[in-house]
C-alpha cells in the first residue's frame, strides 16, 4: 500500500518542486521544453503572429483582435487612423522598433502590398507624428482597415533590403530563417510562406521580446508535411514524436481512448472551400442550373452526421454562420438539401446533370468529405475522378486558373479556408471578387458592387449586415461554390500539454504550456 501511495504521489511531488523552482507557471520557459506540432493546412497563417509583429494580432474576442505592437488607436476620420506604438520594443536582431521602423516597412509595403483585400488600392501613406505615434492615411472610407492591419507585419531593415514585401496573393511571412521579426519566437530553421514551405520549421524563444513571461516553451517544431496516419499514431500511441495535430472527425473515439492524448474541441469560423471551375473546366459548369443541381444533390445533414461526426454546422453558403453579419444574413436561407431532400428529387437532378463526369483535385485529408459527396452524386448519375495532391499544388492550380494558366485540368478543387481575416467573413467571400486570382468564376459585376460596399462598412454594424445579406443571397441563387457544413475545431493534444485552439487560423504559441512531466523536460 505504501509503495502504491509513493508511486502515485511521487510524480506530483516532482512537478510541485519543479514549478516551485521556476517561481510560477508564467515565468520564463521551462528549460529544454519542446513541443512538436503538425499543421496540415495554411501553416503560414497559423504561425505568423508567433514570429512576426504587427500593430494588432488575432484574439478570441468579439472584434477578433487585440493590441500587439500598438498600445491604442483612434479613428480620426473615415480615412485616417492613428496608432500609439509600444515603447522599449526590439526586433529579434536587437535593433529598435519605433515610428521610423514603421515608416521604413510601409515604404516597402507600398511597393508590393499583399493582394488578397482592397488595401493595395486604398492605402495612401503613413505619417510619423513622433517617435511612437504614426498615422495611416487611406484614399477612401475602408471599414475593414483594422483587419488588414493584423497582417501588416514589420521586419528588420536587413530583411527588407534582402526580400522587401512579397506582393503575393497570400499573406506575408518569412522567406528564410533568421532574426527578422518582432514576435516571441524566432524562426530558426526552415521557412513557411503561402506558396512555398519546408516540411519542417523550428521556432526558438526570442531573447529580445518585450514580455519575458509570455513564451512558456523553449522550442517548437512545426511539421507542414507528414503522413496523416503515422502522425495520428505518433500522438495517440506514444510520446516524444508529436504533441498537437488537427484530426479527422472519424478519429475522435481513438483519441478519447488514448493513454497519451486528449481530445480538444471548440467552435470555429473556419470553412471548407470547394471551387467550381467555371473558367476552363467542364463547359456544363457554366450553367447555373447544373451548379445548383450539384449542390441540391448533396445531403448536408447526412454529411454532418457521418463525415463530420456531428462536429460542425449545416449552412447555405461558404461563410460560417459564426461570422459577424452572416448569422443574420442567412436566417431566411436554408442549405439546398434542407429545402428539398435530395432523395425526393433524384430524377429531376439526373435530367439536369445528364451523366456529368468531373475531375477533382484534393488533399488526402479531405477524402472523408468526398466519400460522402461521391455517394450522393453517383445517385444522380455524376462520376467523380479524384487526384490526390499536396496543398502547394492546390494553391498553385487555384491561383492560376482565373488567368487560364493552370497546369492541371480540374472541375472541382478543395482547400481548408480557415479564417485568416479574423472574425470577418471576407475570409469566405474573397473568392467571389471579380478578376481576382482566387476567383474561379466569370467576372460578376454585381458581386463587385457588393464587395466594394462591404469593404466600406465595419463588421457588427447594421450597414454591414445589410450588404452581407444581399451578397449571400446573390451567391446562393448562383451556386458559385459547392457547399458543405462548417467544421468545428477538433484537435488531438498530448495530455501533458495545455492548449486551447482559437476559432480562427492562428496558433498562439505564446499560450501553449507543458507540465513538469512532459516528455521533453522530465528526468
Amino acid at each position: 500500500m505504501c509503495r502504491t501511495f509513493f508511486r502515485n504521489t511521487f510524480p506530483l511531488l516532482i512537478s510541485f518542486l519543479m514549478l516551485s523552482l521556476l517561481g510560477s507557471a508564467n515565468a520564463a520557459p521551462i528549460k529544454d521544453s519542446h513541443v512538436k506540432i503538425y499543421i496540415s493546412s495554411l501553416p503560414y497563417l497559423y504561425t505568423s503572429h508567433a514570429v512576426n509583429g504587427s500593430l494588432l494580432r488575432p484574439a478570441n474576442n468579439e472584434r477578433g483582435w487585440e493590441y500587439y505592437m500598438a498600445t491604442s488607436h483612434s479613428k480620426i476620420s473615415d480615412t485616417v487612423y492613428e496608432f500609439k506604438l509600444r515603447k522599449g520594443v526590439k526586433f529579434q536582431d536587437g535593433t529598435a522598433f519605433n515610428a521610423d521602423a514603421v515608416m521604413e516597412n510601409m515604404k516597402y509595403f507600398k511597393k508590393k502590398p499583399f493582394l488578397f483585400s482592397k488595401i493595395n488600392t486604398v492605402y495612401d501613406r503613413t505619417e510619423k507624428i513622433d517617435d511612437y505615434t504614426v498615422r495611416f492615411h487611406l484614399k477612401e472610407k475602408y471599414g475593414t482597415f483594422l483587419n488588414d492591419v493584423i497582417w501588416i507585419q514589420f521586419y528588420t531593415k536587413k530583411y527588407l533590403e534582402k526580400f522587401g514585401w512579397n506582393g503575393k496573393a497570400t499573406c506575408p511571412n518569412l522567406a528564410e530563417a533568421g532574426p527578422y521579426g518582432l514576435g516571441p519566437y524566432i524562426l530558426s530553421e526552415g521557412y513557411i510562406e503561402g506558396d512555398r514551405k519546408t516540411d519542417k520549421a523550428v521556432f526558438k524563444v526570442n531573447p529580445y521580446y518585450f514580455d519575458k513571461d509570455l513564451a512558456k516553451v523553449e522550442t517548437f517544431t512545426v511539421y507542414t508535411k507528414l503522413d496523416p496516419d503515422l502522425a495520428l499514431s505518433d500522438v495517440v500511441d506514444s510520446e516524444g514524436f508529436l504533441d498537437i495535430m488537427p484530426i479527422p472527425f472519424s478519429d475522435v473515439d481513438l483519441v478519447r481512448s488514448s493513454p497519451y492524448a486528449k481530445l480538444v474541441t471548440g467552435p470555429s469560423t473556419d470553412n471548407i472551400a470547394i471551387h467550381i471551375n467555371m473558367v476552363n473546366g467542364n463547359e456544363k459548369l457554366k450553367d447555373k442550373n447544373v451548379r445548383l443541381a450539384l449542390n441540391r444533390a448533396i445531403d448536408q445533414r447526412q454529411l454532418l452526421d457521418y463525415a463530420f461526426s456531428g462536429y460542425g454546422q449545416i449552412k447555405p453558403t461558404l461563410a460560417s454562420p459564426n461570422f459577424p453579419g452572416v448569422k443574420e444574413a442567412v436566417k431566411n436561407l436554408k442549405a439546398y438539401s434542407e429545402v428539398e431532400p435530395p432523395k425526393e428529387i433524384r430524377q429531376e437532378l439526373k435530367s439536369i446533370l445528364q451523366g456529368l463526369e468531373l475531375k477533382v483535385l484534393t488533399q488526402d485529408k479531405f477524402m472523408f468529405i468526398w466519400r460522402s459527396i461521391d455517394r450522393d452524386l453517383r445517385k444522380v448519375g455524376v462520376k467523380l475522378d479524384f487526384e490526390i495532391v499536396d496543398e502547394t499544388t492546390i494553391f498553385g492550380q487555384v491561383l492560376s486558373t482565373n488567368g487560364g494558366k493552370n497546369t492541371k485540368a480540374w472541375d472541382l478543387i478543395v482547400w481548408g479556408d480557415d479564417d485568416w481575416y479574423f472574425n470577418h467573413p471576407w475570409a469566405a467571400t474573397f473568392v467571389y471578387q471579380p478578376n481576382s486570382v482566387w476567383s474561379t468564376m466569370p467576372a460578376d459585376p454585381q458581386m463587385g458592387k457588393y464587395i466594394d460596399a462591404m469593404f466600406k462598412e465595419a463588421a457588427n454594424t447594421p450597414q454591414f449586415t445589410e450588404v452581407m445579406t444581399k451578397m449571400i443571397n446573390h451567391v446562393y441563387k448562383n451556386a458559385y461554390m459547392l457547399v458543405v457544413p462548417a467544421p468545428d475545431k477538433v484537435v488531438a493534444v498530448n495530455k501533458k500539454v495545455s492548449y486551447s485552439p482559437l476559432p480562427m487560423a492562428s496558433l498562439p504559441l505564446w499560450d501553449i504550456e507543458v507540465s513538469a512531466d512532459h516528455w521533453s523536460v522530465r528526468q
